[in-house]
Order: structure tokens, then sequence, then C-alpha cells
């Protein structure tokens, strides 16, 4: 990495003293927890729902330790509602805190942390959860919204986020279509990660996703993670800026990051709709993969709209604006 594009990220990333403190408290305790999930899938050969019983908490600590640093970068970005969003990410600490010692504590006692009410003590566990995550959902949309006021310097930058935030919130709410899946036929248990089928059949390793059947974890999984894509796709862009000349034009790559933006929310819904068939992820259908190709030539062509014009060359290496991270 040359000093252009150190520069450029420089620029963009706020000083280690400004992310948000508790976010990063909770990321860091991630970090720990997924370690001792990789024990536990080592050391203890128990299963839960047909699957290693520690392979949850360490999909959870990836999970919940990427967001965690993703909203400590982003809530320092606030110029309006700056107090208010502090606020707000302590509270999705807290929230994801407690989702995690949720899952970590029924992983010891053997039980299923999710959609589980076998027990009083079961469904409080339960109950809980749900409580933390439509909290943090809550806390979530409330950052989205004070972001969606902010410009961060860069138009790239601040498209990434703007649409990324908002993806990753949809991602965030399939999980209540989970909750409300029809699970009467079983007893003790208020909902399903699977459609058409109950949970624990034939499943991918490690993420446990159904080859046979609907997943809507992985819309769940696709839609979170936006909120790390296309910042990231918006940070790169700009780091190229300074030995591309066309991506010097903000206006170009700004119009890149739209495209992806509506291509990974086109992504985001495919695979909703295709879990919502009872469909799994790897064997699709005809209908599927038409939609598939179709999402895939309309991005590209857009790609190409968006490239056309600009490309303003660069006087000196390093001379774009800084994004002004305050």
């Amino acid at each position: 990495m040359d000093t252009g594009q150190q520069h450029y990220l420089k620029s963009a990333l706020p000083s280690p003293g400004r992310f948000h403190r508790p976010l990063l408290y909770v990321a860091g305790l991630m970090a720990l927890t997924g370690a001792m999930a990789v024990v536990g899938l080592i050391a203890d050969d128990r299963t839960l729902t047909n699957m290693p019983i520690w392979a949850k908490p360490l999909k959870f600590s990836i999970s919940i330790g990427l967001y965690a640093l993703t909203m400590a970068y982003l809530v320092p970005l606030l110029r309006k509602g700056r107090k208010a969003g502090w606020w707000l990410g302590t509270v999705i600490a807290v929230m994801l805190f407690i989702e995690m010692v949720v899952i970590v504590g029924q992983v010891f006692r053997g039980r299923p942390s999710h959609f589980n009410e076998a027990t009083p003590f079961d469904a409080a566990m339960w109950a809980t959860m749900g409580a933390s995550i439509t909290v943090m959902w809550l806390a979530n949309l409330g950052v989205a919204i004070f972001l969606a006021w902010t410009s961060i310097g860069d138009r790239a930058l601040t498209r990434g986020i703007r649409w990324g935030m908002g993806i990753g919130i949809g991602g965030l709410a399939v999980g209540y279509l989970m909750a409300r899946q029809d699970t009467s036929h079983l007893e003790n248990v208020a909902g399903a990660h699977s459609v058409g089928l109950d949970d624990g059949g034939p499943s991918m390793p490690l993420v446990g996703w159904s080859t046979v059947g609907g997943d809507l974890r992985i819309a769940h999984f696709v839609g979170i993670h936006a909120m790390q894509v296309l910042p990231l796709l918006a940070l790169w862009l700009g780091s190229r800026a300074v030995k591309r000349a066309r991506l010097a034009d903000e206006g170009l790559r700004s119009r890149v990051v739209l495209v992806a933006a509506l291509g990974y929310a086109g992504l985001t819904l495919l695979v909703l709709w295709q879990a919502l068939r009872g469909e799994s992820l790897i064997h699709p259908g005809a209908t599927t993969l038409t939609a598939a190709g179709v999402l895939v030539l309309a991005t590209g062509a857009g790609l190409l709209l968006a490239a056309r014009g600009g490309g303003k060359p660069v006087a000196a290496e390093g001379s774009q604006q800084p994004v002004e991270v305050a």
C-alpha cells in the first residue's frame, strides 16, 4: 500500500481512540468467545439439532464481532445526534452481550437457545433473547436514521454506509420471519430457521444451512453483512483512486457503489424468496436460476453505465479530497 492509499484510508477511518468503546469491548469479548468455541468444537463432541453444539457460539462470535466493530466505526461518524448515537451504540453493545450470554449459557446446559420453550427457564431465555434482539434492532434503526442525515465527506463512502445500514436492517428483520414459522406440529418449539421442513435435517458444514429445503438464515446473513461489504467497497474504490485516474471521479465511484448496493439488495431478496419457497441454496430450480441470471445481467449493465463518463484526471498522487471524519 503506497502513501496515497494510506492517506486516504487514514482520513476515512477514525483514529483508534475515537471508536465507540463499549462496542469495541464487545468485539474483543467475541474474539475470546470464538476462541472458546473453537476449543469446544475440538474437545466437546455433543451435538444439537444435528450440528456440533459449539458451532452456534462460533458463528455468532464471528458475526457479532464483525457487527460490533462496524458499529464502533459508524457511531463516531455522526454529526447530528452524536450524543444520542453514542447511547444507542451502548444499548446495542449491551443487547449483543445479553444475546451471547444466553447462547453460551444454553450450550453449557446442552439446550437450544433459539425457539426453545421446553421448560419455563428455556422459555425465559428465549424471551430474553427475543427482547434483546428487538431492542438492538430499534437502536440500530436509530443510528441508521442519524447516519442518513450525516455526510461522511466522500459521496461514495456516504452512499455505501447508508445503503449498507438499510440493507443490514432488512437482513436483521429476517429473524422475525424465523420466529413466525409454523411449528405447531412440534411441542414447545416457537419458530424455525428452515422452511418446508423441521430444523436439524441435512445441512452444510459449520453454517448449518439446510441442503434439502429453504433456510431463512441465508438472507439474514447476506443482508446483515451489507453493513461491511458496501462501505468496504467504497473504501477500496477510494484507495484505488490515487493510482487510477477514472476512480478519482467521486461521482463515478458513487454510481458504482449505488449499482453494487442495488445488486446486493437484489441478492438478499433473491435468497429470501428462494428460502420462502422451501428451496435449498445449493439446489436452485429453474425459476431461481433465471432470476439470478437477470440480477447478474442487470448489475453488470448497471456497472457499465455507471462507468461511462467521468474519469477526471488526478493532478498528483494523493491529491483527492480526503474524507473528513469529525
